[in-house]
């Protein structure tokens, strides 16, 4: 390997499942379920057998599954570098492509033959080089300076661990605030897309289940003809203990909910009737401004409070209800 390799990373599967398969069989591998070969396939038709079996993913995640397999099949090269991360030994594996895609039994059955000749571990590399290396994605082109330096920093293949020196805080700079408000934003945008493709009734369960989980009980109206009120919750579930709470869900992403129909909801409420609006689709300013000047208290909650609220809830929501949207939870490091 030269100092201007290019080096792929091919991730060994979600939680790196299949690292000892890559390295003690010598190959890397890609997964996704797909209808027969598709190689020399255009982009376009990969991503129709993608959505063919992956119905309820967004078209970002499509284009992206897509692009990987392209890249898997079309740019990476015979005699190109080629690496994978062993997160219990916290190893960097380095090694040469040694043939064309070749489809196996495995799980991930797109497989390309590798030659493993050196190692690299992760606390040897600089700060800028872990961040690069941090990539969620299943397969990428690591970064040509990390890429120098990994072959730098590495060892042969059959050479005994050598402990590497215990980590330092940086010297460079790592503004690790960006960092995290980047991966709480793209959290943010995955759940609500996750939300978005929930139907009417669905949408209807999570807001139930998410009273339930404040500690009141709830109704949800029968489908057909909207009545008015979508739910109904008090502390009791009859309405004999304050505060009752009258609830309407609008599950129209792209269309935001006016005054007139903010209007219509409340016409029939009385003193003591708390109300809530939901609506996938926002609220426009005369709805805004309706809700402010009203003598029955209401609460709207677009897409982006919605998922606010499921998150803070999240820890008590019935496991069925959770199960519409699943959440998992993740640690990032402070101070």
């Amino acid at each position: 390997m030269s100092e201007s390799i290019r080096l792929w990373m091919v991730r060994a599967g979600r939680g790196a499942a299949y690292i000892d398969d890559f390295i003690e069989d010598s190959f890397v591998s890609i997964g996704w379920d797909l209808q027969g070969e598709i190689g020399g396939l255009p982009k376009a038709e990969i991503e129709t057998r993608l959505r063919a079996v992956h119905p309820h993913q967004s078209p970002g995640a499509i284009a992206v599954w897509a692009a990987q397999i392209l890249r898997f099949y079309g740019e990476i090269k015979q005699g190109q570098s080629v690496t994978t991360y062993d997160p219990g030994r916290r190893l960097y594996y380095l090694g040469q492509i040694k043939s064309a895609v070749e489809m196996t039994s495995h799980p991930l059955p797109r497989s390309r033959r590798v030659e493993w000749q050196r190692k690299v571990h992760r606390d040897s590399l600089s700060v800028t080089a872990r961040n690069s290396l941090g990539s969620i994605s299943a397969l990428f082109l690591v970064p040509a300076e990390v890429a120098g330096e990994m072959l730098r920093l590495s060892v042969p293949l059959a050479q005994e661990e050598v402990t590497p020196p215990a980590p330092e805080r940086p010297a460079e700079p790592v503004d690790e605030k960006a960092q995290l408000d980047e991966v709480v934003l793209k959290a943010a945008a995955f759940i609500e897309d996750r939300i978005s493709l929930l139907d009417w009734i669905e949408m209807q369960e999570l807001v139930a289940g998410l009273l339930e989980a404040m500690g009141y009980r709830t109704t949800v109206s029968e489908r057909g003809p909207d009545r008015g009120v979508d739910i109904f919750a008090s502390p009791d579930g009859l309405g004999l203990q304050e505060p009752r709470i009258f609830v309407e869900v609008k599950h129209r992403p792209g269309t935001a909910i006016g005054a007139p129909d903010l209007r219509s909801f409340l016409g029939g409420r009385r003193v003591g009737d708390r109300c809530l609006y939901v609506s996938t689709g926002g609220f426009t300013r005369e709805a805004l401004y309706e809700a402010e000047r009203s003598s029955i208290p209401i609460t709207l909650l677009n897409l982006p409070a919605l998922r606010k609220l499921l998150v803070e809830q999240y820890p008590r929501i019935d496991p069925t209800v959770a199960k519409l949207v699943p959440l998992e939870r993740i640690y990032w490091p402070s101070g």
